[in-house]
Formats: C-alpha cells, sequence, structure tokens
C-alpha cells in the first residue's frame, strides 16, 4: 500500500514538473510548481522526516510559490506601460 502512495506522489511530482516546463502561462507554472512541492513534502512525511516535510510545505509550497504568483502578477500589471514613464 505505501508503494502505491509513494508511486502515485512520485508521479504527481513529475506532473507538476512538466507542465511548469511545459506551461505558456506563468501563473499556471507556479502553480504545478506548488503542486509538485506539496507532493514533495508528503514523500518527506511518509518517510518520517517531518522537519524535512514542514520545510519544503512551508517555504518550498508556500513562501517559494506566493513570490512567484505575487512576481507574476506585478509584472504583468505593469506590461501595459512603457519604461519612460
Amino acid at each position: 500500500m505505501m508503494m502505491l502512495a509513494h508511486l502515485v506522489l512520485a508521479t504527481v511530482i513529475l506532473a507538476g514538473a512538466i507542465a511548469a516546463v511545459l506551461s505558456k502561462n506563468l501563473l499556471r507554472a507556479a502553480v504545478a510548481l506548488g503542486v509538485g512541492s506539496v507532493a514533495m513534502a508528503t514523500i518527506f512525511f511518509l518517510f518520517a522526516a517531518p522537519y524535512a516535510g514542514g520545510f519544503e510545505l512551508s517555504v518550498g509550497a508556500g513562501l517559494i510559490s506566493v513570490l512567484f504568483i505575487i512576481a507574476i502578477s506585478l509584472t504583468e500589471s505593469m506590461g501595459g506601460q512603457s519604461r519612460g514613464s
């Protein structure tokens, strides 16, 4: 049963990574990276490494994903302005 869980989570990680690389939409790519990071944190918890899982969940899925989404939102909102103004 645990082997099935590991395979499913590994598939989610690979799917998230491939979706992030192949996505033309930057927001979808950032969300895909967050999903992969949540799956990686779950694997850490299953391997009895709660500190690594907690760190990956808070920094990888939380902080980095939020920073990417904010940066993408700010750059898209500045896209209509010219550099000279």
